[in-house]
């Protein structure tokens, strides 16, 4: 701690300006070196504000590149649309057909459908009489869509909403679909019947480069500290440490936490160590994101490796069929669910008289695994 009293905070000062700025659904009023992204996206939806459908888009690239951004920025934009209708579903919460267009209908209607009592097809037939009668089109962005392949339920999804108007005459629907796993080919994942009727066009955002994220991490600075809180030196190691982990929540976090750190020290300025010990939890976002929406028998997998780490499948099901009662079938869906997400490596490897077996390996250390499941 410093002894100069000017550089302390007292107890009811803060070195935020605006600590909102660095939460990661902050939606900047700048969205920098995403131009060409936003251009194509445009383009794609254009004909809905001329009462016509969409063209489908397929938004693909790393986790923390923009994407998310991007979809709310234009859909904000068309909000002020009074013959459009948007819907931003979070597919890694809403991973079933049902909870989708449930998530759809509350978008429409404002309010939540029944959680009980009411089919799927008189959900849809609602929906689709409502967007009739008030002649509006509606885009839906299925986000992280991904999970959705994870869960089988991609093609029931995206084919009850792009054949909607076969059934229902005058639907307008358009979908957006954004994916963060570069190893899942959506297209190959879904039936041929549904991409016959899907054929999007296909927008990728790459990964920033550091200037890039020096110059977004700089301005999300200036708007959530006070002047002075972090130097030149601190911005230029967090944006390093962001290039290196390659997703900007990763920096936007950093940021927050190294001045949380420096206030525990009574601080009115960022030191290295506030980053450096900041960057310890930081770095472990994505892993946090993945974590929140795991079911209670993907978290009860998971704990079972921590104590299981890098043997072999049969092994671990026994472990798992011990503390959760499940069969194989179940268990191996678990396995390849967690494997997508980069959570878990399942790596088949040859054993001597027994062919080959997959061995199971945690992807994080066990500790900041087990912090984050409780």
């Amino acid at each position: 701690m410093s002894d100069d009293p000017e550089a302390m905070l007292s107890w009811d000062e803060t070195v935020f300006r605006d600590e909102h700025v660095f939460e990661i659904d902050y939606l900047p009023d700048a969205f920098r070196h995403r131009e060409s992204q936003l251009e194509s996206l445009k383009y794609a939806l254009r004909p809905a504000v001329r009462g016509s459908r969409p063209l489908n888009t397929m938004i693909q690239g790393p986790p923390g590149t923009g994407k998310t951004t991007a979809v709310q920025k234009l859909f904000g934009e068309l909000g002020g649309q009074t013959d459009i209708q948007t819907v931003r579903v979070n597919c890694q919460v809403d991973a079933t057909r049902y909870a989708v267009f449930s998530r759809i209908f509350q978008g429409i209607f404002d309010y939540e459908p029944p959680s009980s009592g009411i089919s799927f097809k008189k959900l849809f037939g609602q929906l689709t009489e409502r967007l009739v009668d008030d002649e509006n089109v509606l885009v839906v962005a299925l986000d992280d869509v991904n999970y959705l392949c994870y869960e089988n339920e991609a093609s029931d999804t995206l084919g009850s909403l792009l054949r909607a108007h076969e059934t229902h005459s005058g639907v307008k629907i358009g979908v957006i679909v954004v994916s963060s796993d570069l190893s899942l080919d959506l297209i190959d994942e879904l039936d041929t019947r549904v991409q016959s009727v899907f054929r999007p066009e296909e927008i990728f955002f790459p990964r920033y480069a550091v200037d890039e994220i020096r110059s977004i991490l700089e301005e999300r600075a200036d708007r959530g500290f006070h002047d002075g809180v972090i130097g030149h030196s601190g911005l230029e190691r967090v944006a390093e440490l962001t290039a290196d982990s390659g997703d900007l929540r990763v920096g936007i976090d950093l940021l927050r936490r190294a001045g949380m750190q420096a206030e525990i020290r009574a601080s009115r300025v960022i030191a290295t160590e506030d980053i450096e010990t900041a960057y310890e939890k930081s770095k472990h976002v994505h892993l946090s994101r993945s974590l929140r929406g795991l079911s209670a028998s993907e978290r009860a997998l998971l704990e079972v490796l921590v104590n299981h780490d890098g043997e072999r499948a049969g092994a671990v099901y026994e472990a798992f069929e011990a503390k959760t009662g499940l069969g194989y079938t179940r268990y191996s869906e678990l396995v390849n669910k967690l494997d997508q997400l980069e959570i878990i490596e399942a790596r088949y490897a040859d054993v001597e008289g027994r062919g080959r077996s997959r061995e199971l390996s945690l992807e994080y250390e066990p500790q900041a695994i087990l912090d984050r499941l409780e």
